[in-house]
Order: C-alpha cells, then sequence, then structure tokens
C-alpha cells in the first residue's frame, strides 16, 4: 500500500508545482494560492504514509523523481517548454532510476 500512496504523493507534486507555475502568472489569485497549499499539504500527507513501509531513501527519490518528470512533461504540453531529444533522455533515465528503486524494494 506504501507505493501506491507514493505514485499518489508523487503526483499531488506535479499538481503542486503546475499550480505554482499558474501562481507566477496570476500573484494575487487567492483560489490558487490556497489550492497550491492543499495540494502541498496532500503530497506531504501521502509521502508521510508512503515511507511508513516504504524505506525513506527510495520514498524521497522516488517522489522526486515522479515530481520532476511529470512536471517537465506538463511544462512540454502546457506551457510550451522545450523538449529537445538530450532533455527525453535524462529524463528517461531519471524513469529508469525509479523502475529500478521499485525493482529492489520487490
Amino acid at each position: 500500500m506504501g507505493w501506491v500512496f507514493l505514485l499518489l504523493a508523487g503526483g499531488l507534486e506535479v499538481a503542486f508545482t503546475t499550480s505554482l507555475r499558474m501562481l507566477i502568472k496570476t500573484p494575487n489569485s487567492i483560489l490558487l494560492n490556497v489550492i497550491f497549499v492543499i495540494l502541498v499539504i496532500a503530497s506531504f500527507a501521502c509521502l508521510q504514509h508512503a515511507v511508513r513501509s516504504v524505506p525513506l531513501g527510495t520514498g524521497y527519490a522516488v517522489w522526486t523523481g515522479i515530481g520532476a518528470v511529470g512536471t517537465v512533461i506538463v511544462g512540454g504540453l502546457f506551457f510550451g517548454e522545450s523538449l529537445p531529444p538530450i532533455r527525453m533522455v535524462f529524463i528517461g533515465l531519471v524513469v529508469a532510476g525509479v523502475v529500478g528503486l521499485k525493482l529492489i524494494e520487490a
């Protein structure tokens, strides 16, 4: 069950970084500020729950890996950030690292 919470925590990290990007464009939005804070709290709560059964170092690495990969993809798809092939190669290495951590924990 810890891995489910870890995946959820990573997805929520992507959501809060995306909302942070939106806040940069509309810094006075109270609603976006509230959404950002809720997403951060939810992400950390899921991470806290996950590391009860997943080793802390693995949980943190996977959480940040999911957040980094997801945020790069969201940035490319929705915010026009560049996704050159070399960047995708390195993102693939992050994914490989996350998968590798899961495999050794299984």
